[in-house]
């Protein structure tokens, strides 16, 4: 015999400074079987909906103190809380029901209410809540799904790119120059899908607030230099000048080009832009410059990374939504749009912006400011 679970049942906060209006109020909703709460005042409210969030929010207008618009406005100001629906009371025709619900509030009935209007619009607002719950539910499920996925594939595709290279070693048997060709072709793929993966690993991480960013001093010049020199084969295969200027830093500074941040993910931000600035380029150069900018003479307060290049350009109507999860441009190389959106999450983790700048044929200019924080 199957056990049926119990029906939540949905819990309704009231804030309103004359009881008897609790009382009745009380009396309504029970009679419909919700559970309900009651406050007397503003101060008190924010108290209870953050120690234990209620599903609903009856709030009269005209209190004591701290009134009903200033009570919304700290609940939506309050970021920890997940979305309440929040019901505003009044008795006066004067109160406003644009500051109200510009205050954050989600619908608006004046007393003395009609009984039926009054549960019509707590039954609208839960069917709301409950729709957004249940949104909020899926999206973590599927997010859970991502990271598990991710986590299983890594096996097979490390297992398969140590097998392939040693296909390619020759350990097990001689091999045709034929089929070499073709195993460096597979190495290559696995290797792109296992990039993949590990992006949307981070990807996932970051938005899930899993990902924990390691500070320390980061010397942006040495790190670029490493990066230039590992990529420098990939230009060089596409006749491409790859260059790093850092002129602008001042030699003399210990502190030239020096941030606090987490060395691996600021790698990780370089690579992707001048991997992708290589990748949509087929002739010219890339240049990479590294400078500081200070809003006063004496104190320098960030450091600023340019990529350029000369390849195709993004079109306007990308440009906005390059940085967003999945959003992929209409050249026909473009990968998964994880890399750059990954590279944004990084850059604002670590208080920074990041900019794009394109002109169709003419290339682009990916823009890095972090802050020295030193």
């Amino acid at each position: 015999m199957s056990v049926l679970e119990n029906p939540k049942i949905d819990r309704i906060l009231a804030v309103d400074d004359t009881r008897d209006n609790l009382i009745l109020v009380q009396a309504i909703l029970e009679s419909e079987g919700y559970e309900i709460d009651l406050v007397a005042d503003g101060i008190t409210a924010l108290q209870h909906v953050e120690q234990s969030p209620p599903d609903l929010i009856l709030l009269d207008v005209m209190m004591p103190g701290m009134d009903g618009y200033e009570v919304t406005r700290r609940i939506r100001s309050n970021r920890a809380l997940s979305y309440i629906p929040i019901l505003l009371i009044t008795a006066f025709h004067e109160s406003s029901v644009v500051e109200g619900l510009d205050a954050g509030a989600d619908d608006f009935i004046r007393k003395p209410f009609d009984t039926d209007e009054l549960l019509a619009r707590v039954r609208s607002l839960l069917r709301l809540k409950h729709s957004l719950d249940e949104q909020r539910k899926m999206a973590r499920q599927r997010e859970d799904f991502v990271s598990r996925l991710t986590h299983d594939l890594r096996t097979p595709l490390v297992a398969a790119d140590r097998m392939l290279n040693l296909f390619d070693m020759e350990i097990y048997c001689k091999i045709s120059p034929e089929m070499k060709q073709a195993i460096a072709v597979m190495i290559r793929s696995n290797q792109n899908l296992m990039q993949m993966v590990n992006t949307l690993l981070e990807v996932y991480r970051f938005e899930a607030g899993k990902k924990t960013l390691n500070y320390e001093s980061c010397n942006l010049q040495e790190i670029a230099q490493e990066v230039v020199s590992e990529l420098n084969l990939l230009a060089t295969e596409k006749g491409l000048i790859l260059k790093l200027d850092t002129h602008e830093l001042d030699p003399s500074s210990k502190n030239a080009g020096i941030v606090m941040g987490d060395s691996l993910e600021l790698r990780r931000v370089l690579n992707n832009l001048i991997a992708n600035a290589i990748k949509f380029t087929d002739t010219g150069s890339i240049t990479i410059r590294i400078f500081e900018t200070s809003t006063t003479p004496e104190l320098q307060d960030w450091v600023t990374i340019e990529v350029e290049d000369t390849g195709y350009g993004i079109a306007p109507e990308d440009q906005a939504t390059i940085f967003e999860r999945f959003r992929q441009g209409r050249n026909k190389r473009s990968g998964s749009g994880l890399g750059l959106h990954l590279s944004s999450r990084i850059v604002e983790a670590h208080e920074g912006k990041i900019e794009v700048v394109s002109e169709q044929g003419k290339g682009s200019i990916f823009t890095v400011k972090l802050p020295k924080n030193i």
